[in-house]
């Protein structure tokens, strides 16, 4: 069964969580600090964690930074769920590695509707899926969860690896960004496309040599974003 780790010290959200995921078959665990967080994600594995930004002693966004930079735990999606509506702090969120952003007050079916698109990401590859997909400079082993470039592995969160595997398959291609919301994230974010280009921004951080100046991933301005020809693709 499929566990999630909620994190919040409400136990009014934790109990409305906790009867909406498990009416949908999901097995729910519950911790109210950052702390006890980082114990229980080490010693009960879970499949995702929804962690709520102000905790005490040590709030949400630490708490996310070490999960995604610790190899053991840095594959576990992690949705937060805050009061706080900024976009300093969905940004920040998305940049250290989280795979969404709620913002209290939230619709429980709209939640649980992005705790299954989280969770997709680590289902088995159907029958017809590809293993291996070859772009330029670039080799995506979907089965291994591993990106290399020139050899060189490279390793990515979770949506960044996602993100970059639609852009392999589309190479060449000119993918706007509302598209990539709705491939990636598998739900309209109405005009916040500002998630699409922080993960973009973080992508290039990570292959690019002169992330200012892409050789990879190209802008197309007022449009989206193209995986381009220098690549070693055919335009």
């Amino acid at each position: 069964m499929t566990r999630i780790l909620i994190v919040d010290d409400e136990v009014a959200i934790q109990e409305l969580l906790r009867y909406n995921l498990e009416e949908a078959g999901f097995e729910v665990i519950g911790a109210a600090d950052g702390k006890t967080a980082l114990t229980m994600v080490k010693r009960e594995h879970p499949d995702l964690v929804i962690l709520d930004l102000m905790l005490p002693g040590m709030e949400g966004l630490e708490v996310c930074r070490r999960l995604k930079a610790d190899r053991g735990t840095a594959a576990i999606p992690v949705i937060i769920l805050s009061a706080r509506d900024n976009e300093v702090d969905k940004v920040l969120g998305l940049e250290i590695g989280a795979d969404d952003y709620v913002t209290k007050p939230f619709s429980p079916r709209e939640l649980l509707c992005r705790v299954k698109i989280c969770l997709r990401r680590g289902t088995p590859l159907a029958d017809g899926d590809q293993d291996q997909i070859r772009v330029g400079p670039f080799l995506m082993e979907m089965l291994k969860y591993r990106f290399t470039m020139m050899g060189r592995e490279i390793k990515l969160a979770p949506k960044e690896f996602e993100l970059m595997r639609f852009f392999l398959l589309n190479a060449g291609k000119v993918l706007r960004r509302e598209v990539l919301l709705e491939k990636i994230w598998g739900y309209d974010f109405n005009t916040d496309t500002r998630t699409v280009d922080v993960h973009v921004h973080n992508l290039r951080e990570k292959i690019e040599a002169d992330p200012a100046n892409p050789v990879y991933l190209e802008t197309i301005r007022q449009v989206g974003y193209r995986l381009r020809g220098d690549a070693g693709l055919e335009e």
